[in-house]
């Protein structure tokens, strides 16, 4: 059972999903050009968070403060609400998600440093990388993973 801070997301929760996912974005991903930023953001609304239920962050009073999206052990999303950054809400969520599946892999936008050294704070170690994202799109990846 996950603890009383972290819960399964339900549809009601997308929209609030989505504006986490959006002030994240425009705080960490300065390098990500603004057509992209927007086939992503249609990617996560329509074919992602209608069909994907995230682990959310609560804080105490019940505002959503980060999310973690699994398949199995991958990480296919985590994303904090940037006035929760440095608040121990991504940890939180990284030890939700190896109490589910113990071993992680996440790949990890090789032009976000604070991503990559969060990651390796964590015992993420390098496995590989990728010039491309899963989309094709120039922006190089840096395979992870916590055994």
């Amino acid at each position: 059972m996950p603890p009383a801070d972290i819960r399964l997301s339900t549809p009601a929760d997308i929209v609030t999903i989505h504006r986490v996912w959006r002030a994240a974005v425009d705080a960490t991903h300065g390098f990500v050009a603004a057509a992209d930023i927007a086939f992503y953001e249609h990617l996560l609304t329509t074919l992602y968070l209608p069909h994907k239920p995230q682990w959310l962050a609560l804080s105490p009073t019940g505002e959503v403060q980060g999310f973690i999206g699994l398949e199995g052990p991958k990480i296919e999303a985590l994303f904090v609400h940037p006035e929760w950054h440095r608040h121990g809400v991504g940890r939180r969520l990284i030890t939700h998600a190896v109490a589910l599946n113990g071993r992680l892999i996440v790949d990890v936008n090789a032009q976000n440093p604070g991503a990559v050294e969060f990651y390796a704070a964590l015992g993420f170690m390098e496995i590989g990388h990728s010039p491309v994202d899963q989309a094709g799109k120039p922006y190089p990846l840096i395979h992870m993973a916590r055994v």
